[in-house]
């Protein structure tokens, strides 16, 4: 009987330990979560006032942007965002989740793009997927993919 006893308490024990263990985890995971989530809309704010240097830092070297009309490297893409040629004006985010595989972070984004390009104001619907990769404690963009939305 105090086998059987002892057995019970024991399995309590590990059990509300391992309960505990995977709260931390958890919160430890929607805390990066939320660490994505500002990233990108940091990005976004630097993206409608044209501030290459902080997007400079965040694009990882070999990062690819796909956009409606064609992929574009790192310096293409700061290149098109200092000159103008698209003007992310205003990207309002409507709904986003985040999954991570190891040190990558998938970041999708339901948004609504006020842009200027080409000299004309338009505004679309997207699916916007952002990979972050974690290297040496820094999140870096190692993609942008818009993906438009039929409505």
């Amino acid at each position: 009987m105090k086998n059987k006893l002892l057995r019970v308490c024991l399995l309590i024990g590990i059990s509300q330990g391992a309960m505990a263990q995977n709260k931390d985890e958890a919160k430890a995971i929607s805390m990066v979560k939320q660490e994505i989530i500002e990233l990108s809309e940091k990005k976004w704010r630097w993206m409608s006032e044209k501030k290459v240097e902080p997007l400079e830092k965040l694009f990882h070297e070999e990062a690819m942007f796909v956009h409606m009309g064609g992929n574009m490297t790192k310096s293409q893409e700061l290149s098109t965002i200092k000159s103008g040629r698209i003007h992310y004006k205003q990207a309002t985010i409507e709904k986003t989740s985040v999954r991570f595989i190891g040190n990558t972070s998938i970041l999708l984004s339901k948004i609504r793009l006020q842009a200027v390009v080409g000299g004309r104001e338009v505004t679309n619907p997207f699916t916007v997927t952002e990979v972050f990769v974690k290297i040496d404690g820094n999140w870096k963009l190692a993609s942008l993919s818009f993906s438009k939305l039929l409505r």
